[in-house]
């Protein structure tokens, strides 16, 4: 099972984001406080399209916490990482992967980072941009796993439930 985890995030917008592409992927949020918004917020629901009370998300108010209630295998995701994210196997889907992305701001803090540098990876950029958007970048790890695993139950057409496979050919 695939799994974002967002360290301390704080601009609802982009945790908006997320949590639209965890209901598309089929993905568990996981938020560790503090948070820089309330869950309430009114730009949280408008960027998640309504999607924020159907999504599995759960709250931890530390890394610790986080990491005692959750075994897997944990994917940093960081401008620091030393090796692209396509270079990681995320292709069982029998375990657990949490990609964990931090706070807009700071990122991840570097203790945690060197504790887990072999777990560290970078998404391939030109050298001037330091990071990608936090909810660009989940996206892209969440889908390159699921790419590894064959997109899992996804479905890989319009589904007939809206307008259907064939929509643009009738």
């Amino acid at each position: 099972m695939n799994h974002i985890v967002l360290f301390e995030p704080e601009i609802p917008q982009n945790t908006g984001n997320i949590m639209r592409t965890c209901q598309a992927t089929n993905t568990t949020l996981h938020l560790i406080r503090p948070l820089g918004f309330s869950l309430d917020d009114k730009e949280l629901k408008r960027s998640s399209v309504n999607y924020a009370h159907n999504i599995s998300f759960n709250i931890y108010n530390s890394f610790n916490e986080f990491k005692d209630k959750n075994k897997g295998e944990y994917i940093f995701l960081t401008r620091y990482g030393l090796r692209p994210h396509t270079a990681l196997d995320y292709s069982d889907k029998n375990k657990d992967y949490y990609f964990i992305l931090g706070k807009e701001s700071t990122g991840i803090p570097l203790d945690i980072l060197k504790d887990n540098i072999d777990n560290c990876v970078r998404i391939p950029m030109s050298e001037n941009v330091r990071a990608l958007n936090v909810s660009n970048s989940a996206a892209i790890i969440i889908y390159e796993a699921l790419r590894q695993q064959n997109f899992n139950d996804l479905s890989l057409f319009e589904p007939e439930s809206l307008k259907g496979k064939n929509h643009i050919l009738d």
